[in-house]
């Protein structure tokens, strides 16, 4: 059970009703983590303007796969879930992809590099090593897209506490943190 109230869509607050019809819109469903961030319009609306501009940046397999390291970090359960869905049928990655990004791995070597630092970044709380960033350079990344990743991360651990402290119900085929490959 959730520690914090999710309202039902109807009963969100009518200042994040046209928000949350966009989401709809986008998604056909409004997820439990939509309308628990709509307790604070203001803060859906940050959200949701931070993850649409997010969303033009790198490709949609590696903010995928970095939303799942992300999460596997901070042993988010309803995050990996979303994720783990979106993962499989949004950006067609397979169920061996999937375990290694949880791991902050990647079978394709750019995404890799992409996915291990974001890891990295997560788990150091973005105390990295100028090793790191010389490794996510030498992938090809420029500085314009490392501030990328680490603009997904930050989008991700926002997520990821914020589920963790509601104790957002999975409205996701279920995903546990303790399940990592």
């Amino acid at each position: 059970m959730s520690r914090i109230a999710i309202p039902s869509r109807e009963a969100a607050p009518s200042a994040a009703q046209p928000l949350l019809d966009a989401v709809e819109k986008q998604l056909g469903v409004v997820p439990n983590l939509f309308r628990l961030i709509a307790l604070s319009p203001t803060t859906l609306q940050g959200y949701l303007g931070l993850s649409g501009a997010l969303a033009k940046t790198l490709n949609v397999k590696t903010r995928e796969r970095i939303a799942l390291a992300v999460a596997q970090v901070n042993s988010c359960d309803y995050c990996l879930s979303a994720h783990t869905y979106l993962g499989l049928n949004l950006a067609k990655l397979d169920e061996v992809e999937i375990a290694l990004n949880r791991q902050g791995a990647s079978s394709d070597p750019v995404a890799n590099a992409a996915v291990a630092f974001a890891a990295t970044v997560a788990r150091a709380r973005g105390q990295v090593t100028d090793a790191d960033v010389a490794a996510v350079r030498a992938a090809g990344f420029t500085d314009a897209q490392i501030v990328e990743i680490v603009g997904l991360v930050a989008e991700n651990v926002f997520t990821n506490f914020l589920n963790n402290v509601a104790g957002t119900a999975i409205d996701f085929p279920v995903v546990h943190a303790a399940e990592a490959a």
